[in-house]
C-alpha cells in the first residue's frame, strides 16, 4: 500500500479548527504552512537538543523563505526539563525577538517539545498560534493532536497546562526511521491503547503487522499513524476539553503516570502507559469484563512491541500516593479507564485500592520469585 498524502481536517464545536497533514517526508511542509498566511509574520521554531541536530536546519530551510523572520529556540532534551524554568526561558526569547500575537511558534520534536511549545503558545500574550511538527511515534499518534498542553510541576506530570489547539499538524513519517528503538517502542504503547479503547479491528491489525512495524515499513507506519490520528480526532471532536468522553484516552495513564513520576521520569512515558494498560486490563479481567485469554494477550503483546511487563524499586504505597496527586482525581475519587471489551473503554470511579494493588503486584518485579 502506498499512501503519500493524507489530510485530516479537525473540527471544534462543529467548526473547522486545523488540518493534520501526514506525508512521507517534509516535501509538503511549505505548501501546508501557506494555509496560515505567514508571509509577513515571524516564526520561532522550538526544539530540543536531540532534534536540533537531526531536523532543525532542514525545517528552518523550508520555513525561512515563507516568513519575514525565523529564529530557533533549543532547550535540553528530556522530561526532566519539562518545567516552568524552561518555559520562562522561552518567554524571554519570544520577547527579545519581538514576537506578537499574529506570529507563529513551531514545535519540532517529540511530546515534550509539543507540550511545552503548546503551553508557551497558550500563555504568551494570552495566546498565539503554534504548529506541531511531531518527530516521534508517540507525538505523531497522540500528543500532537487535540490541543492538550502542559508542563510538569514538583514531580507531578502535566500538572500545569492549558487547552490550546494547534493551527496545523504536519507529520513526516520518515522521521520515525531515525528514532532510537526505545523511543519507537514507547510510541507503540499509545498505538496499542488506541485500538484497545476504541477499535478492536485496529488492535488486531497492529498485532498482525507486528513484523512490518518492527521493520519500520513506511507505508505500514503511515497507515498506523493515520488510523491512530483518526481515532484520537473522533474522540477530541466530541469532547475537546475533556468533560466526558475524552477521558477514555487516559487508558493506562492513571497508574502509568504514577509509576512514571515515582521512577523520577527514568522510564519513558509510553513504557509507563503500557504498564498502566496492563494494570487496567487486569482490573477489567478480574471484574469479569475481559476473559483470561484477552487479558494475557494484552499483556503479552507488549513484549512483542518491546514494551516492559514490570517495574522495580517501587512499593504500592508510593504509587498510590502519587495517584492521589494526579490531575485525573475528581472529587477525591480516582477516575479510572477500564475495558468492557476490546475496543470499548468505560470511565469508572469505583476502582478500589485493593484492585489497584492486586494489579500492581502482577507488575512488581521485586515480588516475582527468583
Amino acid at each position: 500500500m502506498k499512501n503519500e498524502r493524507v489530510c485530516l481536517p479537525v473540527t471544534k464545536d462543529g467548526e473547522f479548527s486545523y488540518n493534520i497533514h501526514i506525508r512521507e517526508d517534509f516535501g509538503g511542509l511549505a505548501e501546508a504552512m501557506q494555509e496560515l498566511d505567514i508571509a509577513e509574520r515571524k516564526i520561532c521554531i522550538v526544539t530540543d537538543s536531540n532534534v536540533q541536530d537531526l531536523y532543525a536546519e532542514q525545517a528552518a530551510g523550508i520555513l525561512r523563505p515563507l516568513c519575514r523572520e525565523l529564529t530557533v529556540f533549543t532547550f535540553p532534551a528530556g522530561e526532566e526539563h519539562k518545567d516552568l524554568t524552561e518555559i520562562r526561558k522561552m518567554y524571554a526569547h519570544f520577547v527579545a525577538q519581538g514576537l506578537d500575537r499574529k506570529d507563529v511558534l513551531v514545535a519540532l520534536g517529540g511530546g515534550v517539545v509539543g507540550d511545552m511549545t503548546g503551553f508557551a503558545a497558550a500563555t504568551y500574550l494570552r495566546g498565539i498560534r503554534f504548529v506541531q511538527i511531531p518527530t516521534t511515534l508517540l507525538s505523531q499518534v497522540d500528543s500532537s493532536v487535540g490541543g492538550k498542553t502542559g508542563v510538569d510541576f514538583d514531580g507531578c506530570k502535566n500538572m500545569v497546562g492549558a487547552f490550546h489547539m494547534p493551527a496545523l499538524v504536519y507529520i513526516a513519517a520518515n522521521t520515525l526511521r531515525t528514532l532510537p528503538d526505545e523511543q519507537f517502542a514507547s510510541g507503540m504503547g499509545e498505538v496499542l491503547k488506541h485500538g484497545l479503547i476504541r477499535d478492536a479491528g485496529y488492535y488486531e491489525w497492529t498485532i498482525e503487522h507486528m513484523s512490518e512495524i518492527g521493520q519500520r515499513d513506511l507505508p505500514v507506519l503511515m497507515k498506523m499513524v493515520e488510523t491512530s490520528c483518526r481515532i484520537k480526532r473522533s474522540v477530541v471532536e466530541k469532547d475537546p476539553t475533556e468533560q466526558g468522553l475524552r477521558a477514555i484516552l487516559n487508558f493506562g495513564h492513571t497508574l502509568g503516570h504514577a509509576i512514571e513520576s515515582c521512577k523520577g521520569f527514568t522510564m519513558l512515558h509510553g513504557e509507563c502507559v503500557a504498564l498502566g494498560c496492563i494494570a487496567a486490563a487486569h482490573i477489567s479481567w478480574k471484574r469479569g469484563w475481559l476473559d483470561s485469554d484477552e487479558f494475557y494477550e494484552i499483556r503479552d503483546m507488549m513484549v512483542g512491541f518491546d514494551l516492559p511487563l514490570s517495574f522495580d524499586s517501587l512499593t504500592n504505597d508510593e504509587i498510590l500516593e502519587a495517584v492521589k496527586h494526579d490531575k485525573k482525581m475528581s472529587a477525591g475519587k480516582v477516575r479510572f479507564i477500564l475495558l468492557k471489551a476490546i475496543g470499548k473503554a468505560v470511565i469508572d470511579d469505583t476502582v478500589t485500592e485493593k484492585e489497584m494493588c492486586d494489579a500492581l503486584d502482577t507488575l512488581n518485579a521485586d515480588l516475582w520469585p527468583d
